[in-house]
């Protein structure tokens, strides 16, 4: 499905090189010590930067060059990036539309996206009157109501409490589920890795050095990096 082939990307004199293939309806924990490349991997997949060598392709299609709102995915970010003077109606309503100007029947998606985050009781309610866990609700709204195949999450829950995360997660899982959607997360979390991910990659030195099911992440794993970031994490 979602393929990158022998992409390099070049950043202050470090060079990254990225080979992954993820799968349909899969969710994959792109895992690694900071520094890695995780983030990086994720901006190329996105659009937000583009590499100098290789290819990223989406069902054959290759999609280097296309800007981010051509990409058949949704970002959700750390950051919720809600606007404070608008109400958590039209923040949802925004990632169908970027003046709001809906249809009937979108408005009717947006309701419906946010009934299905638990939030259909403050749709006039703005920012500053929301829980963080509710204004991560929107953004997350706001991300999958554009019914793109593939989300991509750069550890939008890291900031939240254990129990909230969890419960955030067990969220972007159902509605994965719900909507056919592939997931491709960035997290430092183990835990958030096994709660929901099929999939991980683990990436070190800028690359990606290994790809398996969720249940080969061990501290028994014969690559000794990632042996030894399992153990620390744990």
């Amino acid at each position: 499905m979602l393929v990158l082939d022998g992409v390099r990307y070049e950043y202050q004199q470090e060079w990254f090189e990225f080979d992954l293939t993820m799968t349909k309806d899969s969710i994959l924990a792109l895992m690694g010590p900071s520094g890695s490349g995780k983030s990086t991997l994720l901006s190329l997949v996105a659009g937000f930067i583009e590499p100098n060598f290789g290819e990223i392709c989406f069902y054959g299609e290759r999609l280097n060059g296309k800007a981010p709102y051509q990409r058949p995915f949704a970002m959700l970010f750390q950051e919720h990036n809600l606007f404070a003077h608008l109400t958590v109606k039209q923040n949802i309503a925004l990632g169908l539309h970027p003046g709001m100007k809906l249809t009937d029947q979108q408005w009717q998606q947006v309701a419906q996206a946010a009934v299905q985050v638990g939030l259909d009781h403050v749709l006039e309610r703005l920012p500053e009157q929301l829980s963080g866990g509710q204004r991560q609700r929107v953004a997350l709204a706001r991300c999958f109501v554009q019914s793109h195949p593939v989300w991509l999450l750069d550890e939008p829950f890291s900031a939240l409490d254990p129990i909230l995360r969890e419960e955030m997660l067990a969220l972007v899982q159902r509605l994965a589920r719900e909507r056919e959607a592939s997931v491709l997360m960035v997290t430092h979390h183990l835990s958030d890795a096994r709660a929901i991910a099929t999939d991980f990659a683990f990436m070190s030195h800028g690359r990606v050095q290994v790809v398996d099911s969720i249940d080969a992440l061990s501290s028994d794993n014969a690559y000794l990096p990632l042996a030894q970031f399992v153990q620390a994490g744990s």
